[in-house]
Formats: structure tokens, C-alpha cells, sequence
């Protein structure tokens, strides 16, 4: 047997060798191959033959469809400017506040679920709240406290932060648990304490890391803003569904134009810093 599956590696060296070798693939058979794309295309129409359509629907909604699309050559930005510009402030003041205050809290509670950072307890414990942060999405989130703390951008601030916990420890985490451990053992064993095990050891294998995630998750609370203020979570999101709601699609063009305009200066931002931290 052994000298078959040498025998083999040899043919394989010498195809690839002549630029022949294909890699084998997943299944073998054809016919298997086959049947599996038969079924999969057999489930695909069914399932779509499953949708209700309703297509007088469908008619009015492409004219009107045609008529928002038809708005971004003309957007409104003057007659509801208030409160685009108010939108705008609390969508950014949101976005600075949450990622700020959930970073701040990600941070211990990353280290928390790092396994070779944390005890058991304290690693189920913060694993939970990573869990529970990630479990739940945003809108759902801003629904519950829109509830409990009222329409306005408070609410959307606390959304944000919350998601922001689960999202950066998870990583966080991550990228702890895949340090270089060497840096680790060699501060241990000089008897440095816990503080300057993270400071000397831990910290300067994942800040760039860190610093890169939480230029993203900025970008990602600025777009996060604009979809639960549709709840009543404060933001550009209630200028735009009012907007919608409305069909003043001239001035819902000019609140998407701005959003992507931001959008587009925090990814270069994002990728400045980035390069600017490796």
C-alpha cells in the first residue's frame, strides 16, 4: 500500500513537474458530481416557484423604484438641510461616542475571553457577553432600547456601543490567543507581574491589530446609524425614512449621497491609519 501511495506522489511530482497536474476534485464520480448539481438546481426552483408574487405590486413598485433612482440626478439638498444637518450631527456624534465607550470596554473584556490570558470562570463569563452581544442585530437592539430609553440619539448611542463590546472582544480575543507565547514565557520568567506581561508582551503584538479594528468598526457604527434611526434611534436614519415615507425622493437621494460621501472619507481614513500603525 505504502508503495502505491508512493508510486502516486510520483506521478503527481512528475505531471506537475511538465505542467500537467490538476488538482483532483472534491468527489470522484461524475455521476455524484452530477447528481448533486441536479438536486441543488431541483431545490432552487421549487423554493422559487414557493414565492407569492404579487405582480400588479411589483408593476407600481418600479415606477416608483425608477422615479428614486431618477432623484439622485437631481437631489434636494436645500429644503430640508435642517434637518439633514441635524441628522448628520447626531449620526456622527453617535458613531464617535459608541465606538469610543465600547472599545473602552471591549478591551477587558477581550482580555477576559482570551483562553491563555483568563481563568475558566472569568473566560465563560466574558465569552457570555460576547455572545449575547453578537447574538442579537442592531435594529433589534435599538428597538429594545428605543423602548426603554425613548425615541432620540441616546438610545442609538447605547445600541451601538453594546454591539461594539462583542464585535472588537471577539476579535480581540482572537488575536490574543494567536500571539507569539515566547514574548509571554520570557516575561514570566522574569517574574514580571500580570500588568507587565500585557504591557510588554501582549499589548505590542495585537495595538496595530487593535487600532486597524477600531477604524473599521467607526466606519461600520457611522452605517449602523443611518439603519436604526429608521427605529427611532436618533440619527440621519429618521431624516431618511421620513423622507422615504414622504416620497421626497429628492431629498432621500441628497441624505444617501452625503452617507456615502462619509462613508467613502472613513474608509480612506481607515486605510490610512492602518498603514500608518504596521
Amino acid at each position: 500500500m505504502s508503495s502505491r501511495l508512493v508510486h502516486q506522489s510520483t506521478d503527481r511530482q512528475a505531471m506537475a513537474a511538465q505542467g500537467r497536474w490538476r488538482r483532483p476534485p472534491l468527489i470522484a464520480d461524475w455521476r455524484y458530481r452530477l447528481a448533486l448539481v441536479a438536486v441543488c438546481l431541483i431545490y432552487l426552483v421549487l423554493a422559487t416557484l414557493s414565492i407569492e408574487v404579487n405582480w400588479a405590486r411589483v408593476a407600481e413598485g418600479a415606477s416608483r423604484g425608477l422615479n428614486f433612482f431618477a432623484a439622485f440626478l437631481r437631489p434636494d439638498f436645500t429644503s430640508r438641510w435642517g434637518d439633514i444637518q441635524q441628522g448628520i450631527i447626531e449620526s456622527l456624534t453617535m458613531t464617535f461616542t459608541s465606538t469610543t465607550i465600547g472599545i473602552l470596554l471591549a478591551i477587558p473584556v477581550g482580555i477576559g475571553a482570551a483562553r491563555n490570558m483568563a481563568p475558566w470562570p472569568i473566560y465563560l463569563f466574558c465569552r457570555s457577553i460576547i455572545a449575547v452581544s453578537r447574538t442579537f442585530q442592531e435594529v433589534i437592539i435599538a428597538i429594545l432600547f428605543v423602548v426603554m430609553f425613548g425615541f432620540g440619539p441616546l438610545a442609538g448611542m447605547i445600541t451601538l456601543a453594546f454591539a461594539t463590546i462583542g464585535f472588537m472582544a471577539k476579535l480581540l480575543a482572537e488575536d490574543i490567543e494567536d500571539i507569539d507565547e515566547r514574548q509571554v514565557e520570557a516575561i514570566r520568567a522574569t517574574g514580571g507581574s500580570w500588568l507587565q506581561l500585557m504591557n510588554y508582551a501582549v499589548q505590542p503584538q495585537v495595538m496595530p491589530r487593535l487600532i486597524g479594528l477600531s477604524m473599521y468598526r467607526l466606519d461600520i457604527n457611522f452605517r449602523e446609524s443611518a439603519v436604526i434611526g429608521i427605529v427611532g434611534a436618533g440619527g440621519i436614519g429618521a431624516t431618511l425614512n421620513t423622507s422615504l415615507s414622504r416620497y421626497e425622493y429628492d431629498t432621500a437621494a441628497a441624505v444617501l449621497l452625503i452617507i456615502i460621501g462619509i462613508v467613502m472619507l472613513t474608509e480612506y481614513a481607515s486605510g490610512y491609519v492602518r498603514k500608518w500603525v504596521q
